[in-house]
């Protein structure tokens, strides 16, 4: 039957406003990634392309990518930074090789078109021929044959990048707490880049994001979280929900006796008892916030995650590759002006997170743990009920109120 998807008709309905069970085929369907990539990433939404210290200087350029598009962002002769697709306007090639460089002009290796730093065409090779014979044709225009464009914006060191030239501006888009934290996390100066890794996840992208907004797991698989007390559901702090759904905080204050008897009482390995340190000056830090706060995890829809625990600071990039495979960029940054002393903390307490982290080990094998779980029982569908089924900001941890806002701002671009 035409215009008839036998695999759409295939997937088990979803309840309307339903955002506390989430059917599996959602992380294995490959017509509903291809759906995401177009209504998601290349809709009203910022995504996270690079850090501004990424481009110091003019001619600094940086490649990514919004969903699975190519993208390149450049720091012009006069200092804005730019975005546009990684793609030359003649037959499609990628412009930019490299992760990143330094150029005067963006020339394409195929046939040595040239572009100035505004995405503007400067030169055709032979243009006008060879021997005064072939060329291109009088009413060839250069100037209609630039590098296409994406909405860019910056926000406490961070590029953003759309599709979409109607997105809200990025404060009107985070909404007034996720501002507030991220400014907690990234405002006091200038970043500065101190090390940075990649990750390949055997997952879907959401499964990832989910995971990062799942503050009930957090101290149930990180066994370190756990038994040295840095992080526990009974430890003062919340979860704050964008009125959207989209992007949450969750944030704790360590507190190394309260919250200790829950853990006893579960039988769950994440007590830790007999797991020590060799040397326990790994967690050393210091008060740089003041403010009690020792664990911020934050997330923008759809790519980015902030991390702030103790004195380690990291910006995480979600990049899908595939419907089930995912890219996880990770920037580990402070301050421009931070003491030796600070940036040995930083370093140190690195240790933490990353690919092979104390901590976030765990969580590049779970979402693993899922997607292959899932296969063949994609009618089935997964509970996400701790807390109530309300999207909503509480002053407590014991909840999954922040997936499911994650899944009210899915539904409302997807449509489904």
């Amino acid at each position: 039957m035409e215009g008839f998807d036998l695999e759409l008709a295939a997937r088990p309905a979803w309840r309307h406003g339903d955002y506390s069970h989430i059917p599996f085929w959602v992380y294995s369907d490959a017509a509903n990634y291809q759906a995401e990539l177009r209504d998601i990433y290349k809709g009203p939404v910022w995504n996270y392309l690079c850090l501004a210290a990424e481009l110091p200087g003019n001619g600094d350029y940086k490649t990514t990518k919004i969903g699975e598009t190519p993208v390149l962002v450049v720091r012009g002769e006069d200092g804005v930074v730019r975005g546009f697709l990684n793609r030359c306007a003649h037959r499609g090639a990628l412009l930019c090789l490299e992760p990143r460089g330094s150029v005067k002009r963006l020339t394409c290796v195929y046939h040595a078109w040239s572009y100035d730093l505004e995405g503007n065409l400067k030169n055709v090779a032979f243009e006008d021929g060879a021997d005064g014979r072939g060329g291109m044709p009088d009413d060839f225009d250069k100037s209609r044959h630039g590098l296409r464009p994406i909405e860019v914006t910056e926000f406490c060191g961070l590029v953003f990048g759309s599709f979409d030239p109607g997105v809200p501006d990025i404060e009107t888009y985070l909404g007034p707490e996720s501002v507030r934290f991220l400014k907690r996390a990234l405002g006091k100066a200038p970043l500065k880049l101190i090390g940075r890794s990649t990750q390949v996840m055997h997952n879907n992208w959401k499964l990832y994001l989910e995971n990062v907004k799942d503050v009930y797991h957090a101290t149930i698989l990180h066994l370190f979280f756990t038994r040295f007390r840095l992080n526990r559901l009974g430890h003062e702090g919340g979860i704050i929900v964008s009125d959207s759904g989209a992007h949450h905080v969750s944030y704790s204050k360590m507190d190394a006796e309260r919250g200790n008897q829950d853990y006893a009482s579960q039988d769950i390995r994440s007590t830790g008892e007999g797991f020590s340190l060799n040397d326990p000056s790994l967690l050393d830090s210091i008060d740089e916030w003041e403010d009690g706060i020792t664990v911020q995890i934050q997330s923008v829809f759809p790519s980015l995650v902030i991390q702030v625990i103790q004195n380690s600071i990291a910006v995480r990039q979600i990049l899908p590759t595939a419907v089930d495979r995912t890219d996880l960029n990770w920037n580990f940054v402070g301050f421009e002006g931070d003491s030796e002393e600070m940036t040995r903390t930083r370093v140190k307490l690195n240790n933490l997170v990353g690919p092979s982290g104390y901590i976030s080990l765990e969580d590049g094998a779970i979402g693993g743990f899922v997607q292959r779980a899932i296969r063949g029982v994609e009618e089935d569908s997964g509970v996400v009920r701790m807390g109530g089924d309300d999207v909503t900001t509480v002053d407590y941890r014991a909840t999954e109120t922040s997936v499911r806002g994650f899944w009210k701002m899915y539904r409302g671009l997807m449509g489904v």
